[in-house]
């Protein structure tokens, strides 16, 4: 499906009806000028992507378009069309910026051509600026899930991949949706189009129907040049909508026309444009509850959710959890300068599985990341982790994990106490000789000496003497 949008330009209206007829059947959207002066009004908008422009025309000529269109920072590409036997006229107009010519009389294959080929260049721009601003966003390597929930999300994302189907992604925050979307998509025939992600809630409401349609220049008073919207940047590729339960309602219904219609309006323009755009939408709320408080159109939700995919918490996988902590330890690893962590102390491991992970995914990578920057030598311990997850967090409210609380986390920071305070005894109260003991960093034994003493786990007296304080 063709997106470019065509400016033919020529004051002989059985030239421009050709020309326009040619753009039209292939698929291009298209408007007319018959003259230089109102072609410039039209270009001045900067939603025309291809000028096809006579270079001879009564009010003006079109070199001085080309140079003038350029002067003024509009991108659009033109496409001279002129008369046989006027090449240095030809070369002049290209010396001034035009993309090409044809010589009239006209050929129809030639001119579709001609607008393939901007039209692929077009696309390859697009696509380069997409991953420059892309760069130093690592594309996500899916880990390889082993618990059955997660396998059967794999299974779903793998049967919906194929079609153009709308998906909606639901889960708690920090669960993976995102990653799903990326999985979806690049198994898609999409895969070599552009994936584009917005968090629906970062917009400014102001700005979001700019932000998805695009605008013309001079749409509204900031708007000093013409803009692409995220469906037209998006075309024959995968537009990622994090957080659609944020959007307002009025944006639901134009998002709603979108998909049914598949065209979209920029703000300013009167010309309607064709898009081919897959939507996978993602939230963390419940939309349905949304659909009955009247907070979310009915219509819109059936529309996104064609095929519904649910992400269970990570506190409903636990047989993901362990693989996850040494998945994100490599990947720390992989990130580092050399100084990295190797492994992680069976004590540290056992307090990771025993929490219930509100944060999902995400918090369990970020955990990982912190105990990686802080632990001194090749070993994660337990001194090194945030002292929320020693103490359970609001993993004491997540079903299943009580029994733990009180058993195992208990025991184990018992133990701990004993051995930190039998190690500063020994050492005379020599805080460093006792952390070279225990084979950890002074600042890790005085975090631990900190987190112990507050639940009457060590003796004030280990707390507050010795030396090396």
């Amino acid at each position: 499906m063709a997106s470019l949008h065509v400016l033919i330009v020529d004051d002989e209206p059985a030239l421009r009806q050709i020309l326009a007829a040619i753009a039209r059947q292939a698929g291009y959207s298209v408007v007319e000028a018959g003259g230089a002066a109102e072609a410039a009004a039209k270009l001045a908008r900067g939603d025309v992507d291809v000028a096809l422009c006579d270079i001879k025309m009564p009010d003006g000529n079109g070199i001085d378009l080309v140079r003038n269109t350029r002067g003024s920072g509009i991108d659009t590409a033109f496409i001279m069309v002129t008369a046989f036997g006027s090449m240095e006229t030809a070369v002049e107009a290209l010396r001034a910026g035009a993309s090409d010519y044809i010589v009239k009389p006209v050929n129809a294959e030639e001119v579709l051509h001609r607008l393939s080929r901007i039209e692929a260049l077009r696309g390859l721009r697009e696509e380069n600026q997409a991953l420059r601003r892309a760069v130093g966003e690592r594309a996500p390597k899916m880990y390889r899930f082993t618990s059955p929930g997660m396998l059967e999300i794999e299974r779903l994302a793998g049967k919906v991949a194929p079609t153009d189907s709308t998906v909606l992604i639901t889960g708690e925050s920090g669960t993976g949706k995102g990653l799903i979307a990326r999985t979806i998509h690049e198994k898609s025939r999409r895969g070599d189009g552009l994936y584009l992600q917005v968090n629906c809630s970062a917009i400014p409401e102001n700005l979001l129907e700019s932000e998805f349609f695009g605008h013309t220049k001079g749409a509204f008073t900031s708007a000093d040049r013409a803009r692409k919207g995220l469906f037209l940047q998006a075309d024959r590729g995968t537009l990622f909508l994090d957080e659609i339960g944020e959007l307002p309602l009025h944006m639901q219904t134009k998002l709603l026309h979108v998909i049914e219609d598949k065209e979209v309006r920029a703000l300013g323009s009167e010309q309607v444009r064709r898009v081919d755009t897959r939507i996978i939408a993602a939230t963390n709320r419940d939309l349905r509850e949304m659909v009955r408080q009247g907070k979310f159109r009915e219509d819109l939700y059936f529309r996104l959710s064609m095929f519904h995919i649910h992400i269970p918490p990570l506190r409903e996988r636990q047989s993901d959890i362990r693989g996850l902590i040494h998945y994100f330890l490599k990947q720390a690893r992989s990130d580092a300068d050399g100084s990295y962590v190797s492994e992680i102390d069976p004590e540290a491991e056992e307090l990771l599985l025993a929490y219930g992970w509100p944060g999902n995914v995400r918090e369990l990578e970020n955990v990982i990341n912190r105990a990686d920057i802080l632990a001194d030598g090749n070993c994660i311990t337990v001194a090194d982790l945030p002292q929320y997850v020693m103490k359970g967090g609001s993993a004491a409210n997540t079903p299943g994990t009580a029994a733990r609380e009180g058993g195992l986390r208990d025991q184990l920071r018992r133990i701990e106490g004993d051995i930190v305070q039998r190690a500063i005894e020994e050492a005379g109260g020599d805080r460093r000789a006792a952390a070279q003991k225990l084979g950890i960093g002074l600042s890790s034994l005085y975090r631990k000496i900190e987190e112990l003493e507050q639940p009457g786990l060590i003796p004030d007296a280990a707390s507050s003497t010795g030396r090396n304080r």
